[in-house]
């Protein structure tokens, strides 16, 4: 009988202690931000730390470029105990994204714990560039794939981690980020993990802006090192 986990550990301890305790199985948690701040090293780190707990990934790699040499480095020690532990999938389309999402819970062994898509909106946002269809049916299909992750991890006990783009927004003149198809993504997502840059080269501020634990946002800092992500050292 396969073993239960509720929490799936980063492997960072600053960022554990502010997820309390990891990615949460039977939810949907979003991680944005810029390019460079760590969003696929925290996916894999998770499939890693997933892995050494005995439990399986599927690693949706909506980007077609998974970072294999970035597996080695953070398995480093493990890596051939860690590597069959993660199946990696890759839609090119929007459309096989969709198709992926809606097969998922045939290869939702009792043995899998995490659902990884790197990034949801990457294909989403060819797709809209392309003009192929109205916003309108774009927004409306990323939806339904969204509620429909939300519903694999409630009932099949999985944690499901979703990385996005951002955006730039000017708010009374001031330039902010936020995700790509920020407001469907924040609907359905039960916890959002914002990373940015700082002005201190090797580090980077995360902030929890949504967690059932925690009423405000709250934050710490990060360093993206070859290992991973790790806590940062002032």
């Amino acid at each position: 009988m396969q073993r239960t986990v509720r929490m799936i550990p980063t492997g960072c301890g600053s960022l554990d202690k502010l997820l309390s305790g990891g990615i949460s199985t039977n939810e949907m948690s979003l991680v944005y931000g810029e390019a460079e701040t760590g969003k696929t090293c925290l996916a894999i780190q998770c499939a890693v730390n997933a892995a050494r707990l005995g439990r399986k990934t599927i690693f949706i790699d909506s980007e077609g470029t998974f970072p294999s040499k970035r597996l080695s480095q953070i398995a480093h020690y493990d890596l051939k105990k860690v590597s069959p532990m993660i199946t990696l999938v890759k839609p090119s389309t929007f459309r096989e994204q969709s198709l992926v999402i809606d097969r998922l819970e045939e290869y939702l062994t009792s043995a899998v714990s995490l659902v990884i898509i790197d990034t949801i909106t990457s294909l989403y946002r060819a797709e809209m560039s392309e003009e192929k269809e109205t916003t309108f049916e774009l927004n409306r299909e990323l939806g339904r794939q969204l509620a429909c992750l939300a519903q694999i991890a409630k009932t099949k006990r999985v944690a499901a981690l979703i990385t996005s783009q951002v955006r730039s927004t000017f708010i009374e003149g001031s330039g902010e980020i936020e995700p790509v198809a920020t407001r469907v993504l924040r609907f359905w997502a039960d916890s959002v993990l914002n990373l940015r840059p700082t002005s201190q080269r090797t580090a980077l501020k995360a902030v929890l802006e949504k967690h059932s634990e925690h009423k405000c946002p709250v934050e710490c800092y990060l360093s993206i090192e070859e290992a991973g992500v790790c806590d940062y050292e002032r």
